[in-house]
């Protein structure tokens, strides 16, 4: 079942069976095409949209721009606080520097909780390359067999957000200007945002959730 749904600027949401493109009457914002896939709702971006991470190009800039960490759920708080002794080797002094003035991980005063920043900049787990491309150092110690921990699954998700609701999770498309050669590069390779996502989709909603999401992209497809 397609229907629009958007957050209201006004704290509320709306799932309504329209046929076509309409604005809330509340906040005048534009409704997003989504269907309903268990207790997810889910956009059509993910098969609308294509994405391949151009490293090369944007040097990982996502570990770097915005105003606040990569968001956290809370189970990987644990997490963080278990495997930091291991991760540690693989990050930069003032990484450590600011995880141990800060913390592991940190509670914004609207209750998001988030890794913490160097400086008000990068990620504290965030390490450099010689030619300045950021990676991440939690991953540097995973794939070194340091950790069972591969990054927050914010990390592994992006471009897509969950927005968690009472009963259901909304998964989004997240359009960030940063991202637009990783949008270049997918159009060329033919990679809708869904298959680029696979591993971490499957990390967040099991194999079940994803062959039927499978399942829906070749309906959509055939429609086109």
């Amino acid at each position: 079942m397609h229907f629009f749904w958007h957050q209201c600027s006004y704290g509320k949401y709306n799932c309504d069976s329209l046929n076509e493109t309409a604005s809330c009457y509340l906040c005048d914002s534009i409704y997003l095409n989504m269907f309903q896939l268990g207790k997810t709702i889910v956009s059509d971006d993910l098969f609308e949209k294509d994405f391949v991470c151009n490293l090369t190009a944007c040097k990982g800039v996502c570990c770097v721009a915005g105003e606040a960490g990569a968001p956290l759920e809370q189970k990987e708080l644990d997490i963080l606080d278990r495997e930091y002794e291991k991760i540690k080797p693989y990050l930069r002094p003032e990484g450590i520097a600011s995880i141990e003035e800060q913390g592991n991980w940190i509670e914004r005063e609207n209750g998001e909780l988030e890794t913490p920043l160097v400086d008000g900049a990068e990620c504290a787990y965030t390490t450099f390359k010689e030619d300045g491309t950021a990676l991440c150092g939690i991953e540097a110690a995973y794939r070194d067999g340091a950790t069972s921990f591969y990054k927050p699954i914010s990390c592994h998700l992006y471009p897509v957000r969950i927005q968690e609701y009472t009963d259901f999770k909304a998964v989004n498309y997240h359009k960030w200007q940063i991202c637009d050669d990783a949008c270049t590069l997918g159009k060329e390779l033919g990679v809708p945002v869904y298959k680029f996502l696979k591993e971490s989709l499957i990390r967040k909603f099991g194999i079940a959730w994803y062959e039927e999401l499978e399942e829906i992209a070749q309906n959509f497809s055939s429609k086109e």
